[in-house]
């Protein structure tokens, strides 16, 4: 089996923080001002459906999650007042309502507010697709902040097409991968290839149509066990978005192969 342990953790943390450019927070406000559902319209909303089949951690924090932020005011740093709920497709998400964290460590770190779900893939794969549907509801039950993405809610694959079981690639042959479900086309695939105690992957040309994703396997590559990865995102389409300016977001999967490399 190829330990791909080491790798799992980081890249569900990293694709889950580009995703929503949370990599780096915002700092200079001291003083935390409650708001209200109904104070947020000017703010924008920003989701990451992140869909990691990790080899060696399949169940990494993070690695099949959904999560949304809004963004801070321009004149401030605010929280959610007590009493906000956010849910998807009727579950209950976590949620922060943000500000300035009561840490006592001095820190001065203004946060946005955000909310996560965590999904089972299996549950996601057995299930007809569906939109996702994300509400706001303050402590009176009201609806102030809807989100619905079309047909976001399903498992995402890639599927390989040819002979066999794409366990075994053999050197100089060309290879392809369906992007599941068929009805999405999503931005330009990479490939990388991970030799078994490798350091650094080496990057495959991709050529797309589609969601078809092929690649030439080279002839110099090492007769060894390797880790494939291939990644791909999209843009979620919104089909709706209320009580707030924007709603924008994006749509990841990346999904590990263990395959032997022959002559």
């Amino acid at each position: 089996m190829f330990d791909s342990s080491r790798l799992s953790s980081s890249r569900c943390v990293v694709s889950s923080l580009i995703l929503l450019g949370l990599l780096a927070g915002c700092g200079g406000r001291t003083e935390t001002r409650p708001v209200s559902l109904e104070d947020l319209s000017s703010r924008t909303l920003t989701f990451a459906l992140v869909d990691l089949d990790l080899l060696g951690t399949p169940q990494a924090a993070g690695s099949h999650r959904f999560t949304f932020t809004l963004s801070q005011a321009e004149d401030g740093c605010t929280r959610l007042v007590d009493g906000v709920t956010a849910t998807f497709n009727g579950l209950p998400m976590e949620l922060e309502p943000g500000g300035v964290p009561d840490t006592g460590g001095g820190r001065d770190v203004c946060e946005e507010t955000r909310a996560w779900i965590d999904f089972d893939p299996a549950e996601w794969d057995a299930e007809p697709i569906e939109d996702a549907r994300v509400f706001l509801q303050g402590a009176d039950g009201g609806r102030a902040v809807s989100l619905i993405i079309h047909a976001a809610k399903t498992k995402r694959h890639f599927a390989y097409q040819g002979v066999g079981t794409g366990e075994t690639l053999r050197r100089g042959q060309r290879y392809t991968y369906q992007w599941l479900p068929v009805e999405e086309t999503p931005g330009p695939v990479t490939a990388t290839l991970l030799r078994e105690e490798g350091r650094a992957p080496a990057t495959l040309q991709v050529e797309q149509d589609g969601g078809l994703a092929s690649f030439t396997l080279s002839e110099a590559t090492p007769v060894a066990t390797h880790l494939l990865t291939l990644s791909a995102s999209l843009p979620g389409e919104v089909i709706e978005c209320e009580g707030v300016a924007t709603c924008e977001g994006t749509i990841l999967h990346t999904q590990d192969f263990e395959v032997t490399v022959a002559p």
